[in-house]
């Protein structure tokens, strides 16, 4: 497990991290959500110690993290950082080389990654040549060729089209199921609800909520529900005590003040007709980053 305990960072002035704390379980997909300068980066920069923090501490397996230890982590850094004008099977097992592997090993995992990631066609081609979105799942395999134990990935899915990001998606679940604990950075929050277990809030350098993403939708659920009926639904509005959100025909979306009100309401509809369709409405991971980070 990785830990973050209390960690704080200053850039002169300004208080870029303030007593950040979370962590990335085994073999968990933790989603690290926030807007442009809310810290994200940072906070993955003093993990692998890129940076260092003025206060709090980075625990892996219950341990301080040496650089050794670092050794053993993957990282794609949000920015590319690869050599332009190298071919992407030869750099890719470079990089698997600097991570200690031995030449059959690096270009053993470097063709089943290109595989795995579908560039394999692309293999001798140079880096440079590639399309954004290739040369970001180049970066990915560069992340990946020395079967990290722990990955800390900024904004993977930067650049990718609906396909890519499935194939990328695919990679990344298949090594958490191995128990690698991955720390992944998106703007593309419908992605990160899609793939994450955790979720870790920040904003202007604190957590605003972590946890458990199903828990987290559930404890920001606000008892509406949506109901479906054959007539119209327009009948909700002279409800007492419902607060109605919408109404679309047979379509309504209303709030209960409190959630034993749930047959009451079912009841209500009922005795107007058929009901075809009454459930919860559970937010998405868009509804909670607003109500958090405002």
């Amino acid at each position: 497990m990785l830990e973050i305990n209390s960690v704080s960072r200053r850039f002169g002035d300004r208080l870029v991290l303030d007593e950040v704390s979370f962590t990335v379980g085994p073999g968990r997909m933790t989603g690290f959500v926030g807007a442009n300068g809310a810290g994200k980066t940072t906070a993955m920069r003093i993990i692998l110690g890129v940076l260092a923090a003025d206060s709090g501490s980075v625990v892996w397996r219950g341990q301080p993290i040496s650089q050794s230890v670092r050794q053993r982590f993957g990282y794609m850094p949000e920015e590319r950082g690869l050599y332009p004008k190298m071919k992407v099977a030869e750099h890719i097992v470079y990089l698997g080389r600097l991570h200690g592997l031995d030449a059959g090993r690096a270009k053993k995992n470097t063709a089943a990654l290109l595989e795995e990631l579908n560039l394999a066609e692309r293999a001798n081609d140079t880096l440079e040549s590639l399309s954004l979105g290739n040369q970001q799942r180049a970066q990915i395999a560069a992340a990946l060729v020395h079967d990290p134990e722990l990955l800390i990935l900024d904004e993977p899915f930067s650049g990718l089209d609906p396909m890519a990001v499935d194939v990328v998606v695919s990679t990344l679940r298949d090594r958490a199921a191995t128990g690698v604990p991955v720390l992944f950075s998106s703007h593309q929050l419908d992605v990160v609800e899609r793939l994450c277990d955790d979720v870790v809030i920040i904003a202007d350098g604190q957590i605003r909520v972590a946890g458990e993403r199903e828990a987290l939708r559930q404890q920001h659920s606000r008892y509406q529900f949506k109901i479906t009926v054959d007539a119209d639904a327009g009948w909700v509005r002279d409800l007492p005590q419902v607060k109605v959100l919408d109404v679309d025909g047979p379509h309504a979306v209303v709030e209960l003040l409190s959630p034993d009100q749930d047959q009451w309401l079912l009841q209500q509809a009922l005795s107007r007709g058929p009901v075809r369709q009454f459930d919860p409405v559970i937010p998405k991971l868009a509804q909670i980053f607003r109500e958090v980070v405002r």
